[in-house]
């Protein structure tokens, strides 16, 4: 079933959720409809850049139609006048079938088109969409104006289901389907024994000064090791904090890696620490791939009660959480885990749940069948 993938950035190599949508989903009978193209294209799909320069008679109408557009769609980013017919004309010769809108405010994007082309439509809720995007009210308005449009909502957790319908936008086909691991490339090896691991962008909502400082509260002193991986705007002042707090030589911050140098990061720690909070401007996470990463590869996590995690991680069983900036409850729980004289019981139960929950052959399949069920449908109609 040739399926339309839409995203706001393509090629991005940490959105391995979306990438294994466009390899995989149907059989890979799929093409790409972006907003931005980086020039990396390693999957070779059709592609459509819709921000691509506008021709000269689109440049004249695009005050007037993003300006209508935002007032009565809730966005100014709708394709319009030479570029929608473009793009209107490419999903046609690329007999494209169903469209799969990655983060809600893509799928903002594509719904009326669709809706105009008789193109059934889905679109995948994964965390800033759904929490940080509610701040504005024309986006709830937008969203509560597409929700008919579309043919099926999925969601990387019931936490961002919950969160849109608090602000009134439901749909009555709405499925939670994590984005899911490949279980049988991320596998336990050897633990190395003290070895903690935190991966993810060095933002406010993961909070890695609060990893940092209930780390060195715990472990300072002891045989136990944290490596960082991942770059971003806290990475130099948690540098700096590492040195501060005396633990310097306990701590190793790698920047971004190549997804296989995280899975084999992954492989041999003994415990992930995830430390997820709401931002200030209420941002949060979804569920984290890296957390399923880290349980399908037998790590017990220590993370948050905070977005979707609570339905990845069961609280002493797979691993432990604490309340959103509970530093203090946080190094007790390092400290807990670092005198745990036989941790194999969490480890396996990490592992477990993540082939029973997080299987991501499993979950496209899911997808798969929730789209064709929908299509099914919409033939009888």
């Amino acid at each position: 079933m040739k399926t339309c993938i839409v995203t706001s950035d393509f090629f991005v190599p940490g959105e391995t959720f979306i990438n294994r949508h466009i390899e995989h989903i149907f059989g890979g009978d799929t093409c790409v409809l972006t907003g931005r193209f980086n020039g990396t294209d390693p999957l070779g799909k059709p592609l459509f850049v819709r921000r691509a320069p506008l021709s000269p008679a689109d440049r004249l109408r695009a005050p007037f139609a993003m300006g209508w557009n935002a007032a009565v769609e809730g966005t100014g980013r709708l394709p319009f006048g030479d570029n929608r017919r473009r793009l209107a004309d490419w999903l046609r010769a690329e007999k494209v079938e169903v469209i799969l809108a990655e983060f809600g405010t893509q799928a903002l994007v594509v719904a009326r088109l669709a809706t105009e082309l008789n193109l059934p439509v889905f679109t995948y809720f994964r965390g800033t969409d759904a929490s940080f995007a509610l701040r504005s009210r024309q986006i709830v308005r937008a969203y509560k104006r597409m929700m008919p449009r579309l043919d099926g909502v999925f969601s990387v957790s019931r936490f961002l289901l919950d969160n849109l319908a608090r602000h009134g936008v439901t749909h009555p086909n709405a499925h939670v389907v994590p984005s899911g691991v490949d279980i049988r490339r991320f596998t336990p090896g050897e633990k190395r024994p003290g070895s903690f691991l935190a991966v993810g962008r060095m933002v406010e909502k993961k909070a890695p000064e609060v990893t940092l400082r209930a780390f060195a509260k715990a472990a300072q002193g002891r045989e136990a090791h944290l490596t960082f991986i991942g770059d971003g705007p806290l990475l130099d002042p948690c540098k700096a904090l590492a040195a501060e707090l005396g633990i310097a030589a306990q701590v190793t911050f790698t920047g971004a890696l190549p997804h296989d140098a995280v899975r084999e990061h992954l492989a041999t720690t003994e415990t992930f620490l995830q430390h997820s909070v709401t931002a200030a401007n209420g941002n949060t996470e979804g569920l984290p791939t890296a957390i399923q990463e880290a349980l399908a590869c037998g790590c017990i996590t220590l993370s948050t009660w905070h977005a979707g995690i609570p339905e990845a991680v069961e609280d002493g069983v797979n691993g432990l959480l604490v309340p959103e900036w509970d530093e203090a409850g946080f190094a007790a729980r390092i400290a807990q885990l670092l005198d745990m004289s036989d941790r194999s019981a969490m480890t396996r139960a990490a592992r477990d749940t993540a082939v029973a929950k997080f299987d991501n052959a499993v979950l496209l399949e899911k997808v798969e069948t929730v789209i064709r069920d929908r299509l099914a449908t919409r033939a009888r109609a």
